[in-house]
């Protein structure tokens, strides 16, 4: 990879390495962190454990799953240097409960944000719900198979957005 190519990754969402195809997991906590892990390794998150914690507290206020087969978690930290969503596609046949009224969740969307970046971390969950709320938008993320796509897919949601 250039280094072009890893500057622009810098500024993006999300990148190729922090999307999980074929995720399978035990159960929600499971799937949050094999994303947050991802985060992790990429050098967005600085404590893998502290951000689970709060990722999973915030979990427990309120169930984060949206219509379609969405899971949502998503936490403010100070562990988090970037704000960045991690995603990852259940493996055929299974999915996790998030919560949400109409059934389990098949896309897993962790979004991690600044602790000082308040209006920014409601305004990527606003944005991306608006998203997710399209039966095209959620097909086209589960549809891909393909890392590079459901990363451009993200990133050109929220292209707009000045991070």
């Amino acid at each position: 990879m250039t280094e072009s190519s890893f500057e622009r990754y810098d500024l993006e969402l999300t990148t190729p390495d922090m999307v999980i195809l074929e995720m399978a997991a035990a159960s929600k906590e499971d799937a949050t962190e094999q994303l947050a892990r991802r985060m992790f390794d990429a050098g967005r998150v600085s404590d893998l454990d502290g951000f689970l914690a709060q990722v999973n507290a915030r979990e427990h206020q309120m169930a984060t799953g949206l219509p379609g087969g969405i899971g949502l978690p998503h936490a403010r930290s100070d562990y988090v240097s970037q704000t960045t969503i991690a995603v990852g596609i259940t493996k055929y046949g299974h999915s996790l409960d998030f919560g949400a009224v109409d059934g389990p969740a098949t896309v897993v969307l962790l979004i991690a944000t600044p602790a000082s970046s308040f209006s920014e971390h409601l305004e990527v969950l606003a944005t991306l719900a608006r998203s997710l709320f399209k039966e095209n938008f959620r097909e086209s993320l589960r549809r891909a198979h393909d890392a590079e796509v459901i990363a451009e897919l993200i990133n050109s949601t929220l292209v707009f957005f000045d991070h």
